[in-house]
């Protein structure tokens, strides 16, 4: 079945590129299989004697492909294909393809500069521009140029911004897929102002469940508004499987959601923007688009990123769309009217120029980097966010006057954490209360798990006791950065158990 992939028509050329040269840039839609089918094809190339890292964009999708290419392969997860994420790993002395979330791969570049054992590096949906994705790119090329002039390096997008990359690529070739998409009808169904949006994609659903056949994916911004919609839409019938899908759910929930059915009911799968791309969902020919996403968007004036829930953009909402037809005929209901649609952004805003770039500076600082814009970026960091992040790394004593990491900062780098939460485990550490720095860490990261509670520590208290895959991994997790903080100091507060 695989062979039929459109994929699998341009693969010849891609391994002929990479034969003779040490990075491509490959262009497949949606539905191409690029994901689950390119790192296989390169494992028997006589250059790639080591492993290859996949990059994934989301922890989920990452797990997946993973999955998808253990099945497709005949074995179990964690054989010849595994996956790294920071809360669940599955891979062995005999794993040759490791999917991997983009900060993992941050992190690993970071400790090892010169990739040993490693091939070649996959950055899988490019397109979607986060800043660990465009930093891991910018370290890799640095790596290549310097230590590892044979690293093959592919950059896959989903969009035709290919010309792009490969200027950043010295050149690189662009191969360019065809992408399998079924017949797709728009449905703009609008909305009214007044009206609230759970309200409005539970009656479309309704709507789609009278009209269409097979199942539906509904997207939503938020957690919040899943789970409002769910409970508009209780009492389906037993014939209608209701699933949830947002990166807090445990695995098991998510494998669920994903795939089909075993007996064979209808589902209704809702949706965070996790499910726009990477992922395919089994037995979906329905899209109920919200045109709503929720993203980070630093604050300067209050040095803090929130969470904003604003109009999705053009590409978004056509990957959304999309999924309806990855399988079979489909047909995409959408929120808002027609016209609307030219209206919105047409891409999503570069993470890079809006985050907060604490932590880009400080790796850049420990990569001997002083001003992170000398490496090599589609769209470098701008001077007055690198120039605010330097100012809070002072602060947190982390760099020196002249720009160099400080111990403390080393020590804040080792940590798998964002400078100011790293900052916190270290100080806590060395006063011996390096547990509840831990946990406290994990919720903050974590969303979910505890609850939603605004009161750290009664969600804490709730999280101990919590069962499930994922509460569970939370709790390894923190005890591993509790290994991680330093030792207390001679007369430390002492009680790293304490409640």
């Amino acid at each position: 079945m695989t062979s039929t992939l459109p994929i699998h028509v341009v693969l010849p050329d891609l391994l002929r590129h990479l034969r003779d040269a040490p990075n491509a840039v490959l262009v497949a839609p949606p539905g191409a299989g690029k994901t689950t089918a390119v790192a296989p094809a390169l494992l028997d190339e006589p250059w790639c004697s080591g492993e290859i890292l996949l990059l994934s964009p989301r922890r989920l999708a990452a797990r997946a492909a993973a999955e998808r290419m253990a099945a497709t392969a005949g074995e179990n997860v964690g054989q010849t294909f595994g996956y790294a994420t920071r809360m669940d790993t599955k891979r062995s002395a005999a794993t040759r393809v490791t999917v991997v979330t983009e900060g993992i791969f941050v992190a690993r570049i970071q400790n090892d500069p010169e990739l040993a054992g490693v091939s070649a590096v996959l950055f899988d949906e490019v397109h979607e521009r986060s800043l660990d994705s465009d930093f891991g790119l910018a370290l890799a090329l640095d790596a290549q140029a310097a230590l590892r002039p044979d690293l093959r390096l592919v950059a896959m997008s989903a969009t035709l911004d290919g010309a792009r990359f490969s200027g950043l690529m010295e050149g690189a070739p662009i191969i360019e897929s065809a992408g399998r998409m079924h017949p797709l009808s728009l449905r703009h169904l609008g909305r009214a102002a007044e009206a609230r949006i759970e309200d409005s994609v539970a009656a479309a659903i309704r709507l789609a469940l009278r009209e269409e056949t097979g199942g539906i994916l509904a997207f939503l911004p938020g957690v919040a508004e899943i789970e409002r919609t769910a409970e508009r839409l209780e009492g389906l019938g037993p014939d209608i499987l209701l699933h949830r899908l947002h990166g807090s759910l445990d695995p098991a929930a998510q494998r669920a959601a994903i795939a089909p059915d075993p007996q064979k009911r209808r589902k209704v799968v809702l949706a965070t923007s996790i499910a726009e791309t990477s992922l395919t969902l089994d037995g979906i020919s329905v899209v109920v688009d919200s045109g709503l996403a929720r993203r980070p968007r630093y604050d300067r004036a209050a040095g803090m990123t929130r969470l904003v829930t604003e109009r999705a953009s053009q590409a978004a909402v056509t990957q959304r769309a999309g999924r309806a037809a990855r399988q079979q005929p489909g047909t995409a209901y959408r929120l808002w009217e027609e016209a609307a649609t030219a209206g919105l952004p047409r891409f999503d805003p570069p993470e890079i120029l809006e985050a907060d770039l604490s932590a880009l500076t400080l790796d850049c600082a420990l990569w001997g980097v002083a001003d992170p814009r000398v490496l090599r970026w589609l769209d470098p960091p701008p001077e007055a966010a690198v120039q605010e992040a330097r100012t809070r790394l002072h602060t947190l004593q982390a760099l020196d006057a002249d720009g160099r990491p400080t111990p403390h900062g080393h020590a804040i780098a080792r940590l798998p954490l964002a400078p100011r939460l790293g900052h916190m485990l270290v100080r806590a550490g060395e006063l011996g209360l390096a547990e509840v720095a831990a946990e406290i860490a994990v919720l903050l990261g974590e969303r979910g798990l505890g609850g939603n509670d605004v009161d750290l520590e009664s969600r804490r208290r709730r999280w101990r006791t919590e069962r499930g895959a994922r509460a569970e991994a939370g709790r390894k997790l923190a005890k591993r950065w509790t290994n991680l903080a330093p030792l207390p100091l001679a007369g430390g507060a002492g009680g790293g158990n304490e409640t």
